[in-house]
């Protein structure tokens, strides 16, 4: 003799449908907001108003004429070493300057490090961190008389060491 299907039969299957659909959003929502890093920009509109700013910035930085040469590579301990040249357009070391480096994580501010540079001589820096391999944004800041006067942004790949 077949089963028969009763409403109680129904409405247990119809809850149980909506509570796995439930139970797996729960989880994935949970995944996502634990692996999320946060936004780029805080406030859009606070960016927009920065941009006429960002503009003059960058023509000041393209009136230069600065040579800025960076190289990024591994020591046998595995760490990330980063060397900086910086040089006028006549190729003099430029001095005075005070420099800020940062491996950006592409997808996760959380992992981002700072580089500590060093001076080693005149318009050169040099500092290391230890980091995993993968692809990165090097972002090196130069500045004088605490203003910013460079910025240069580039993707990186480091190998394993």
């Amino acid at each position: 003799m077949p089963r028969e299907l009763t409403g109680t039969h129904v409405l247990i299957c119809f809850v149980g449908f909506f509570g796995i659909v439930f139970a797996v959003n729960a989880v994935m929502v949970k995944a996502a907001m634990s692996t999320f890093g946060g936004v780029q920009t805080t406030s859009s509109y606070k960016a927009g108003l920065m941009f006429g700013q960002d503009v003059a910035r960058a023509e000041r930085q393209d009136a230069l004429n600065w040579q800025v040469n960076g190289k990024l590579s591994r020591d046998h301990g595995g760490n990330a070493v980063l060397d900086i040249s910086v040089r006028d357009p006549k190729g003099v070391p430029v001095n005075g300057l005070a420099a800020q480096a940062r491996l950006a994580h592409p997808a996760d501010e959380r992992r981002d490090h700072l580089i500590a540079l060093n001076d080693a001589s005149a318009g050169r820096f040099r500092g290391m961190t230890r980091v995993e391999p993968g692809q990165w944004e090097l972002i090196v800041d130069l500045y004088k008389d605490d203003a910013r006067v460079f910025r240069s942004r580039s993707r990186v790949m480091l190998n394993s060491p």
